[in-house]
Formats: C-alpha cells, structure tokens, sequence
C-alpha cells in the first residue's frame, strides 16, 4: 500500500521558516519525480518545487530564493525547506510523487499558517 505522509506544517510569524517533510511507502522512491505543492480554498493546486530522481529541482519563480526542496532516498523523504515565510504562502501543502505511466500519488497535506 502507497502512502505518502506530509507533516511539519504548523503557525510561523512573517519572516519565520518551516521545514516540511514527506515520508514515503510502498513505491521505489528513488525513481520517482517527487513535489510539493499547495492549495488556499476553492483555488486550483499549485506546484511549488519538484526534485527528479537525478536531483534536479525547479522551483516556482514566486519562491524562488525562499523555498528549497530537496530528497534523501535512503530514507524515503522528500522535504520543502521554506524561509522568509509571507502571510500569502498561508495554504495547505501536499507532497506528490509522480512516475510517467503509472499513477499520482498524493499526501494528505499539512497546513501551513504565516501570521503574526
């Protein structure tokens, strides 16, 4: 059974850093082309960061130099480092993992609230 576990969200002040963290299960982590992504009510998912099996990453321009993402496979993780936290990055994020021609899978998603 695939699951994908997301956790580390949580209530930051402006300016404040959060690390999330994906723990995967039940697919061969490595080949897979692992994202976060992010969600505010009745607004579409968006894609943040990605990191390939290779390692590259892309990063969304509106983050870029706030947001890193990175994996570790030997322990089935991927994680969204996230500095210089805005009121705006205030939504609910989701890891996914993706592999071309087999199925999406997706965490549960954390939430992440940036307020004073």
């Amino acid at each position: 059974q695939v699951q994908l576990v997301d956790s580390g969200g949580g209530l930051v002040q402006p300016g404040g850093s959060l690390r999330l963290s994906c723990a995967a299960s039940g697919i061969t982590f490595s080949i897979y082309t692992m994202s976060w992504y992010r969600q505010a009510p009745g607004k579409q998912r968006e894609l943040i960061a990605g990191i390939t099996r290779g390692g590259s990453t892309n990063v969304l321009y509106s983050v870029k130099g706030r947001f890193t993402i990175s994996r570790d496979n030997a322990k089935n993780a991927v994680y969204l480092q996230m500095n210089s936290l805005k009121p705006e990055d205030t939504d609910v994020y989701y890891c996914n993992a993706k592999f071309i021609g087999a199925t999406d899978y997706w965490g549960k998603g954390t939430l992440v609230t940036v307020s004073s």
